[in-house]
């Protein structure tokens, strides 16, 4: 009796150690198996949460199929102890075994919202938005200009959440100076910079930053940058390009970033500054004459009178001949290329297209065609004088 017992006891524990075999298999399978999400999603979690709460958000958005699987491989992968804080977008069918990878590796958040502070010629914003999931585009949800414009509650709420990510966008042909200014004002960042850095030597970029991170680290990263970009360039530069140096290129190109913000033009624009150098030409180009009088300390706000043009000083192109002695704005990678590496024309003039800058230039390798260009935006500009009469 007690064999036939002992018997049977064995063979139940047989079978059950073969049914929690299965099952452990089966979770297995299941927490690495494609997930029911249809859908990329934005999970956030929040500081303080645990994997209980995470599972369940993740059952409600329907991401996965089990919340007692989803904890059993944390606690099984030793990660239930390794979530992080943050908003963390989850791909369409991701598995549980891979979401909990993305919950728990860190780093920066990878979606949620984010405010941009724009650093631009003429213009500083603030720019909140948010990752729609859905599209994988940033939705705007405030933007306002923190010198004149009164703090928006989204910015408000948006800075008080600890998932919240930042970066500094820097526009082409801003100046050292107006990036120092604009750096002051971004709240998230701290301490002082000593000296403006080298006119030309920031790289436009845009630069993910965390609150507490030092304004000179940031513009430390954006000099490095240039300096890597400068000498690419240099590297691969067109021989023939009368420039004698890394340094005139990226004076150069600060030139043509500031006559034109169309990409398709800045190789002709630096054809026509390269044939002239090679002429020995005076450049005769305005922003640089402006860029004497304000040193690049904001904008001029008005045009040129003709006593500047014809004063004497070391940026006047008008008077001077050859290159000014530096950079006049911090010029962006295409600029620079375009500086060593200018389209092939015989063009030496060129003049505005119309009254709207986003239009571009026309160009002419004579006078008389530059002339009766010059004719035509005369024309242009007399006709809108009369229309504000």
């Amino acid at each position: 009796m007690w064999r036939h017992f002992a018997s049977n006891a064995i063979t139940l524990l047989i079978v059950i150690i073969f049914l929690v075999g299965g099952m452990i298999l089966w979770g297995q399978s299941q927490y690495v198996a494609e997930g029911p999400l249809e859908q990329q999603i934005c999970l956030r979690v929040e500081r303080g949460s645990n994997v209980s709460r995470v599972s369940q958000t993740l059952e409600e958005e329907g991401a996965i199929t089990s919340g007692t699987i989803f904890r059993l491989g944390m606690d099984y992968g030793d990660k239930s102890d390794k979530l992080k804080a943050g908003s963390f977008l989850v791909p369409n069918h991701a598995s549980m075994s891979e979401i909990s990878d993305i919950v728990t590796r860190g780093g920066a958040s990878t979606c949620g919202t984010e405010v941009v502070y724009r650093i631009g010629v003429t213009r500083q914003g603030v720019q909140v938005r948010t990752l729609d999931p859905a599209t994988s585009r940033f939705v705007e949800v405030a933007n306002f200009n923190p010198v004149e414009d009164s703090v928006p509650e989204e910015f408000t709420k948006v800075r008080a959440r600890n998932d919240t990510r930042y970066r500094v966008a820097l526009a082409e042909g801003v100046t050292s100076w107006q990036v120092v200014d604009a750096l002051s004002r971004v709240d998230v960042l701290e301490g002082e910079v000593s000296e403006v850095p080298p006119e030309g030597m920031l790289a436009p970029d845009s630069y993910e930053v965390r609150k507490g991170d030092k304004r000179a680290d940031l513009l430390k990263k954006m000099q490095e940058a240039q300096d890597v970009i400068l000498a690419a360039a240099w590297e691969g530069r067109d021989p023939s390009v009368p420039l004698a140096s890394p340094e005139e290129a990226l004076i150069l190109a600060s030139i043509i970033e500031k006559e034109t913000g169309i990409s398709d033009e800045r190789g002709t624009v630096a054809s026509v500054f390269v044939n002239r150098l090679r002429e020995g030409m005076r450049l005769q180009t305005d922003p640089t004459v402006i860029y004497g009088i304000t040193n690049g300390q904001g904008v001029l706000g008005r045009g040129l009178r003709q006593s500047e043009l014809r004063k004497a000083t070391p940026y006047n192109t008008y008077v001077i001949s050859g290159l000014p002695p530096g950079p006049i704005a911090n010029p962006g990678r295409a600029s620079i290329e375009a500086a060593v590496n200018p389209e092939e024309t015989d063009y030496i003039f060129f003049v505005a297209k119309t009254l709207t800058p986003s239009d571009g230039h026309v160009f002419a390798a004579t006078l008389d065609e530059h002339n009766a260009n010059v004719r035509v935006l005369r024309a242009l500009e007399a006709e809108a004088s009369k229309s504000g009469d």
